[in-house]
């Protein structure tokens, strides 16, 4: 399996978004396509026609990286396009393979030291999730948090699935469509960095079958840095909160991000936290007891 037919969809939908006259060329008044003509990203890009055509048909194996930046140049790539771009050809030389391997058939599991880490987190949600939104490990708060999330009987938990075919998704996330974009902009940058992975393509191949919501937005393959920054969320328990986030690579794990949730100290959000941390904590206490009684009086049914 290659990349191919990501890296052609991927350089032709940039090509449409820029205009003539963005690049700084006549737009002429015959043009059947939006967006600039391959000739004129080879003359921005200081190649050949056959040469960029090569490239746009899905070829980015032994491209150099003058070529690359020039490419990007033509194109007016931001820092994510730029970063997806060369994620591209490296999974094109097959380096990403080589780098992001695991042995076959071995689950990931959160270290306990992992689990210990994420637990000490204690006034905000926190977890670990891999390229595909799959919720991997998880604090008291991030479980509270997702509680919706975690409610699907499909393990993982997985976050692009609650957004797409959940209808309350739509609830909990107010700025539905905002969040829509960013979770398929995330799944892109996965694909690009690594386009073997046989649970990315079947969760694609899902969200494309089961949601035009999911199909359109992939068909524009966007990709976009997701770091930090601020989100409202509106939560079936505690209402509404906005929260600061910082995502964090773990070194440990290439491809694995630790996200961690704040809310502004003093703020209405705070205050729902610390509710959500109170109902966290009594939900919890309330399964421990009936998995203890069920321990105690094994014949008994539910």
């Amino acid at each position: 399996m290659d990349n191919r037919q990501e890296v052609r969809e991927f350089l032709v939908s940039r090509r449409a978004k820029i205009t003539p006259e963005q690049a700084g060329l006549p737009a002429g008044s015959k043009r059947r396509v939006p967006g600039l003509r391959r000739s004129e990203v080879a003359m921005l890009a200081d190649v050949s026609v056959e040469y960029y055509a090569k490239l746009e048909r899905g070829n980015l194996a032994g491209v150099s990286p003058s070529v690359l930046d020039a490419v990007a140049k033509a194109l007016q790539l931001d820092d994510a396009e730029r970063a997806h771009l060369l994620a591209l050809t490296r999974a094109a030389d097959g380096t990403s393979a080589i780098l992001r391997r695991r042995p076959k058939g071995k689950q990931w599991t959160p270290r306990r030291s992992l689990q210990w880490v994420l637990d000490a987190v204690t006034e905000g949600p926190a977890f670990v999730r891999n390229g595909r939104m799959d919720l991997l490990a998880a604090n008291r708060l991030a479980r509270a948090f997702y509680s919706e999330v975690y409610a699907s009987p499909q393990q993982p938990p997985n976050i692009a699935r609650f957004q797409f075919l959940d209808p309350a998704s739509h609830r909990f996330y107010p700025d539905w469509g905002f969040f829509a974009d960013v979770c398929v902009e995330i799944l892109h940058v996965e694909a690009g960095r690594n386009p073997h992975d046989k649970g990315l393509h079947d969760l694609v191949g899902e969200l494309s079958t089961r949601s035009e919501e999911f199909r359109t937005r992939w068909g524009a393959h966007n990709v976009r840095h997701h770091g930090s920054g601020s989100k409202t969320f509106h939560h079936p328990v505690v209402g509404t909160l906005t929260l600061a986030y910082e995502g964090l690579e773990l070194a440990a794990e290439p491809g694995l991000t630790l996200t961690i949730y704040a809310a502004e100290p003093g703020s209405p959000s705070d205050e729902a936290l610390r509710l959500l941390s109170s109902w966290a904590a009594t939900q919890e206490s309330e399964h421990s007891a009936v998995d203890s009684g069920r321990s105690a009086h094994p014949g008994s049914s539910a």
